[in-house]
């Protein structure tokens, strides 16, 4: 029953003092730790993840405590992985496996806000009137999927649910696309004018008006929904309450290591992700998979030290669908619902690029006995590793 550590060191929930390579690097260590004192990577984690009367290092308790189910659904796949990469693996292409552990916070530390107006329209339409960025993420499925959610009781499906895009002179400030902050922020926002609206337009026997019906009555169309979550930022100790809600996820990664070129390929990557209740399936998991494929790229090409040969994607070792694996699996643990997140859902965007590299590192490792420090692996550092060389 040794304890190695009390808290998450390899995966701190603070942006500001958690970078890629920081966090790279802890998970890095775990699994040194892990090795000095006879015990299994999977182990050392299990043994120290959050559960009931842990807090973060901020001093605060962790909102909901996924990470012992996590941990224990990724082990069977952890094992037979492992005599996976035993099996396959060959004087000239080693196999390795390598675990790695995320939480990210979702907001602007303290105590972040968002405001949402909901519309219902002539023809009986409601529009989600925000100002939420839409990068690529699905700004718009979850502006609907949360709208639709809230107004059931009306029976607006989603259909007659429209939304807008951020022009900020005609729409309330949502607040930036930035820290994973917008569902949760955003979204809680159109929960409560959505609520609003519904409290205002119900009639005597429980069914709603409509728009006729609403004029009629004077009821106002337009509905105001503020959110700001309760946190607080922290002190110059560090401690503090800086988000209310997380993102939990552990990794599996497998790779093959070629030892006669240094090249590593990803065979597959396994993410148990707890983002609370899931909004769109299928929006969700791109957003995964384009994480991962991030991660990927991190890992074990993506370099901008060199401003001159990296000015471009392409210089800069930007990732091709070649370098990605087609086994991407992704487990939801919806049984947490968030308090503080609309309908118990937590952020999504920045979770899977947290440390799928870190899982790659750590199974770098255990294919061939090279821990590359600093990303990305390449080749040439994989090779400087072979000849005993520290990279």
């Amino acid at each position: 029953g040794q304890t190695v550590c009390t808290n998450h060191v390899w995966g701190s929930p603070f942006r500001a003092y958690g970078s890629p390579q920081s966090l790279y690097s802890s998970e890095l260590l775990m699994d040194e730790l892990a090795e000095k004192i006879g015990m299994d990577p999977w182990e050392i984690r299990y043994k120290n993840c959050y559960r009931p009367g842990s807090t973060n290092p901020s001093g605060q308790e962790p909102e909901v405590f996924s990470y012992p189910e996590m941990l224990e659904a990724i082990k069977p796949r952890y094992e037979e992985a492992k005599e996976r990469a035993k099996k396959e693996s060959t004087d000239k292409i080693k196999k390795g496996v390598g675990l790695s552990m995320a939480v990210y916070g979702c907001g602007i530390d303290g105590p972040d806000s968002s405001e949402v107006w909901a519309v219902l329209n002539p023809d009986d339409t409601v529009t989600v009137v925000a100002a939420w960025e839409d990068h690529g993420q699905g700004a718009d499925m979850g502006m609907v999927g949360t709208a639709h959610e809230a107004l059931r009781p009306m029976g607006i499906t989603p259909d007659r649910i429209r939304f807008t895009w951020p022009d900020t002179s005609k729409t309330p400030n949502s607040g930036p696309s930035g820290g994973s902050r917008q569902q949760v922020l955003t979204g809680s926002a159109i929960r409560i004018a959505c609520s609003e609206m519904l409290k205002s337009l119900r009639k005597p026997d429980g069914t709603y008006m409509n728009y006729a019906e609403a004029v009629s009555a004077g009821k106002p169309l337009k509905y105001v929904g503020k959110y700001t979550v309760p946190g607080v930022p922290c002190d110059e100790k560090g401690q503090g309450r800086p988000f209310v809600v997380y993102m939990y996820g552990v990794f599996l990664a497998e790779v093959s290591v070629n030892t006669e070129t240094g090249k590593v390929a990803v065979d597959k990557m396994t993410l148990m992700a707890d983002i609370g209740k899931v909004n769109n399936r299928l929006v969700t998991d791109g957003q995964i998979y384009g994480g991962i494929a991030q991660g990927i790229g991190l890992a074990l090409s993506e370099d901008f030290e060199d401003i001159k040969r990296h000015s471009s994607l392409i210089g800069g070792g930007f990732p091709y669908a070649k370098d990605l694996p087609d086994d991407i699996e992704i487990v939801y643990f919806e049984n947490y619902p968030r308090e503080l997140g609309p309908f118990g859902a937590a952020g999504v965007g920045e979770l899977p690029l947290s440390s799928p590299h870190a899982a790659i590192g750590n199974a770098i490792y255990h294919a061939c006995g090279v821990r590359v420090h600093r990303l990305p692996a390449t080749p040439e550092k994989v090779l400087a590793g072979l000849r005993g060389e520290r990279v």
